[in-house]
């Protein structure tokens, strides 16, 4: 905390107020999402950051126009996630797998860097074949019978057209026997796609990371549905309360997960809220903390639908400019392995020409609409309401942007969240 407020002018005036010993991060302020983006494009100006960029990586976080947040590691940092990550990975593989790594690549995007890096950590041996996600199923197939691949990993909508694909030729390819995915939820109908043409396949999230937040849980063998575990020593993990603001220690009560990560320096993350809603599933105090992941938050700044990372900023603006309205709510669904997309604008008067101008403009800025709908692992709705049918939180009142309604508590094997954001990191 010393450093980061020595050194960065953000945090000299977020925790102006805070003194100088404190006996437990809950006397830190929870970071504002919000304010700790604003200027991140100009990373010479950017005020979180501690020092200029030098020996650097740096990534793109969320947007799809140019205008996404810039997310910055020092190379040392990087290999220490990367180290991190690949390590906890061992127990995921066998000797002798071969892997196909089908995240996705290019545009500052992580995801694809961030797998085929941690890779190379793995103690196990393994055999990575960096095909990225955009490769034809054809080739894919192919290269799977002609080398033998046994695991694919992968964002869940490439892994799904995929499927697909398989499944409209009736083939099956049963020496694949391991499926990882990250960036996404994997929900039950989806498994029943990949079960039918994958028929062998255990399938797992390869672990939960972020872009900004860097490596947050590990998936282990012992981690079922929508479980990770907390890497020790690489960050501190919080539940809190979104109502009361007050950590959650009982396990199966859900709230806001916050991280602190310990390695980060040039861009440093205290308290910071990553987006998503969480439970402890075992004790205060026990080792690599297992915790089971809920959701988006309804306040979250981004949010991750397939290989979408839509931005709430960017919604709000496009509803604004076309719709005229600042009250809007974006609900996400699942129905029989297709995500349904509702965006909810209130407006005096309905208007199907305005529905139709925000379609337009939504796809517009978000090109992958088109793809996710051909492919149909997609379904986007607009429909424009009164203020009184947006939903609103049981216990503050408040209006919630996002309203995640896809369940992620079915027990039905391992359905874990996987890493959050992955065209853009993992």
């Amino acid at each position: 905390m010393s450093f980061a407020r020595q050194h960065s002018r953000y945090y000299q005036n977020c925790l102006d107020d805070v003194p100088e010993a404190i006996n437990s991060l809950t006397e830190l302020p929870l970071l504002d999402p919000a304010s700790f983006w604003i200027g991140s494009e100009n990373l010479d100006q950017w005020p979180v950051l501690t020092a200029p960029i030098g020996s650097a990586v740096v990534f793109k976080t969320g947007g799809s126009t140019g205008s996404g947040r810039l997310s910055v590691y020092t190379r040392a940092e990087w290999q220490a996630t990367v180290e991190n990550f690949g390590r906890s990975l061992n127990g995921q593989f066998s000797p002798g797998d071969r892997v196909a790594n089908l995240f996705f690549a290019g545009d500052l995007y992580a995801s694809f860097l961030f797998i085929h890096d941690s890779l190379a950590h793995v103690d196990t041996p393994i055999t990575e074949f960096p095909f990225s996600g955009e490769v034809d199923p054809p080739k894919l197939a192919d290269a799977i019978a002609q080398h033998g691949i046994n695991v694919l990993a992968g964002v869940p909508a490439q892994l799904l057209t995929f499927a697909s694909w398989l499944g409209q030729r009736n083939l099956v390819l049963p020496r694949v026997d391991t499926v990882l995915y990250g960036g996404e939820s994997l929900f039950a109908s989806q498994r029943q796609r990949l079960a039918q043409v994958l028929p062998n396949a255990r399938i797992a999230s390869i672990g939960y990371a972020s872009v900004d937040a860097g490596f947050i849980g590990a998936s282990h063998r012992d981690c079922e549905e929508g479980e990770h575990r907390t890497p020790d020593g690489h960050v501190l993990l919080e539940i809190i309360d979104q109502h009361t603001g007050k950590p959650i220690e009982a396990c199966d009560q859900h709230g806001l997960l916050v991280l602190t990560n310990l390695h980060r320096r040039l861009m440093p993350l205290i308290r910071y809220p990553v987006g998503d809603l969480a439970c402890w599933r075992e004790p205060i105090g026990a080792p690599q903390r297992k915790f089971a992941l809920r959701g988006r938050s309804g306040n979250s700044q981004r949010v991750r639908v397939g290989i979408l990372s839509l931005m709430t900023d960017e919604i709000s603006e496009t509803v604004r400019r076309t719709a005229g309205s600042d009250d809007w709510q974006l609900l996400i669904e699942q129905a029989d392995g297709t995500d349904v997309l509702t965006l909810k604008y209130v407006v005096e008067e309905r208007s199907t020409q305005i529905d139709n101008k925000l379609e337009a403009r939504l796809i517009e800025r978000y090109p992958q609409i088109i793809h996710l709908r051909s492919a149909g692992l997609l379904e986007l709705r607009i429909q424009s309401c009164r203020f009184e049918d947006l939903a609103r939180h049981p216990r503050a009142g408040k209006s919630l942007p996002i309203v995640d309604l896809r369940c992620y508590e079915q027990h039905d094997g391992e359905v874990p969240d996987g890493i959050a954001d992955p065209a853009q990191l993992p």
